[in-house]
């Protein structure tokens, strides 16, 4: 029998439309690409982006097509979200951190129809187009008085193309199977890898990360998505923002400490969400000008592991409340969220600090199991580490265009190539990703729990691990570190800082100090470039190593 509901669908213009019914006064503030700060209200984007559906059928967009964006944060990338998804064709947002044989490949294997980008890309899409042929037009998102000289004969201007049109348009009916967004992984072996996500994935995540123990967001919220639009679709912040009502701050370029403390202090930002490296240019510029927030009470962070010195320091200092978020771009990206359970609020500060350092929790809708390298499930102990397996709603099933073949494991599980323990609360603390796992001796080594050892001494500004082949042990740890400004600390003594905080044989061989360490194009640390760089690199004569 069934049940005698509507059967409405879940789609991306539901939520820009009741964000404009119920919202509509709601500010949506950016820092534009030109330079002044751009205000209007839900009810004013919801018009622009009608008028540009109008202007992407006009030139030709059809169901499925691919729109790609090359764009920071800012109220046309929104409005380009909704209008490109509205329609039914699918918003391909392009990192453009990525080196540029990637690029072409992304945009020619996506088979985009449109590009947009912002004026501050220009010179590269001056160099991407003659490699993407397929590419009917470039969309410089900006007005006439600022049209980039670009030699693209093809070039066309956003505010030209909406203020052509007028927003008498009504959102199609679209099945919410059919998809709406794409972003490609470089987390994969071999080429970058497309994940296609859906309408009715998009909106139950959206609807998943507002949750108290998630972002905790509401009407009253205001919420500066640091993480980039073209990040995994800044974590899900757009789509979640006009859900519950929240006023939008967007960064747009300029995401240094002090541009970003401005932005805070003067739109009165609320929540927020990046990658550990954007932090600690915030923190550091706090600290060095004695500043404090005056709204800002709740982030959550991920992308890779929040050191739990940066944690306390955030807590502690400056008043907000850390939650450690964890997934990737095939868990769209928000799969775990690190808040507490009520039973932990008795328990000693320490204790409780070691849950809030873990990855969190599985949102609802999504499973979560460890296994061994047979496929086993093995115990949610706490203690014993296996291979993160997770399926759920807005799990990918695939990738674009059929790469990679059949990704999935028995079950429908998806081998998301990170290494962790799950305790009996099911909080997931990840250990390492499988490829950065040390092996020393026939036992594991956490480079993770290593870098958050070095990271919390005074005067290490960052620091990565890496294993590296060893004459006797198979592989041993070699720790990598940036010293404080006007730091002169030395190996022994930062080696010395590991006594007693891990076992002996794990502590690592040696130390390198470099002036800066390398990054992927999502603000991640690159232990890939680091293991290229140090690739010749030779363990000392002496060979401190113990054996378990």
């Amino acid at each position: 029998m069934d049940g005698l509901m509507m059967n409405v669908p879940l789609s991306v213009p539901a939520l820009i439309g009741h964000a404009d019914r119920c919202h509509g006064d709601t500010e949506i503030v950016s820092r534009s690409i030109e330079g002044p700060i751009h205000r209007y209200t839900y009810l004013d984007a919801h018009q622009r982006i009608r008028r540009l559906a109008r202007a992407l059928l006009r030139r030709g967009v059809d169901r499925g097509d691919r729109v790609g964006t090359l764009a920071w944060n800012g109220y046309r990338h929104f409005e380009l979200y909704y209008a490109v998804a509205g329609i039914g064709a699918v918003v391909h947002t392009i990192n453009p951190r990525l080196f540029h044989d990637q690029l072409v490949y992304i945009v020619n294997h996506a088979d985009d129809r449109l590009v947009f980008f912002d004026i501050c890309f220009a010179a590269l899409v001056d160099k991407l187009a003659p490699q993407c042929p397929g590419v009917a037009a470039w969309v410089a998102m900006t007005d006439a008085a600022h049209l980039p000289e670009a030699r693209l004969p093809t070039l066309l201007c956003y505010e030209d193309l909406v203020g052509a049109e007028d927003d008498d348009y009504e959102w199609p009916d679209l099945d919410e199977t059919s998809a709406c967004g794409l972003c490609y992984t470089s987390g994969t072996t071999g080429n970058p890898k497309g994940v296609l996500y859906s309408h009715r994935s998009t909106v139950l995540h959206a609807l998943a990360i507002a949750l108290p123990d998630v972002a905790n967001l509401g009407a009253k919220s205001v919420v500066l998505p640091i993480v980039p639009m073209f990040h995994v679709n800044a974590w899900g912040l757009p789509y979640t923002a006009p859900l519950v009502g929240a006023k939008l701050v967007f960064p747009g370029a300029a995401l240094d400490g002090k541009s970003l403390y401005a932005l805070f202090e003067d739109e009165g930002v609320t929540h927020s969400a990046g990658v550990p490296t954007v932090w600690l240019g915030m923190i550091d510029y706090m600290k060095t000008n004695g500043l404090a927030f005056s709204t800002f009470r709740e982030t959550i962070i991920g992308g890779s592991a929040c050191p739990p010195a940066m944690m306390r320091t955030l807590r502690e200092d400056f008043g907000v409340v850390v939650k450690h978020g964890w997934g990737m771009t095939e868990t769209s990206p928000v799969a775990t969220a690190g808040a507490q359970k009520g039973k932990h609020a008795l328990l000693p500060d320490a204790a409780r600090m070691a849950i809030l350092e873990k990855q969190g929790r599985p949102l609802f809708g999504v499973e979560m199991k460890i296994v061994d390298a047979e496929g086993r499930e093995l115990p949610r102990d706490g203690k014993t580490p296996g291979n993160v397996m997770v399926r759920g709603p807005w799990v990918a099933s695939g990738y674009f265009g059929g790469e990679g073949g059949d990704v999935l494991a028995p079950g429908g599980w998806f081998p998301t190539g990170d290494v962790g323990t799950i305790d009996a609360d099911h909080y997931l603390q990840i250990t390492d990703r499988s490829k950065d796992v040390i092996k020393s001796g026939g036992e594991w080594i956490s480079s993770i729990a290593l870098e958050n050892i070095a990271f919390s001494h005074p005067e290490v500004a960052e620091a990565a691990v890496i294993g590296l082949p060893h004459p006797k042990w198979d592989e041993r740890p070699l720790l990598v570190a940036v010293r404080k400004a006007g730091s002169t600390l030395d190996r022994d003594a930062l080696l010395a800082h590991f006594e007693g905080r891990t076992a002996r044989w794990w502590v690592p061989d040696d130390v390198i100090f470099v002036d800066e360490l390398p990054h992927t194009a999502t603000g991640k640390l690159s232990k890939r470039s680091l293991r290229e760089r140090f690739r010749h690199y030779r363990w000392p004569a002496s060979d401190p190593a113990v054996t378990a």
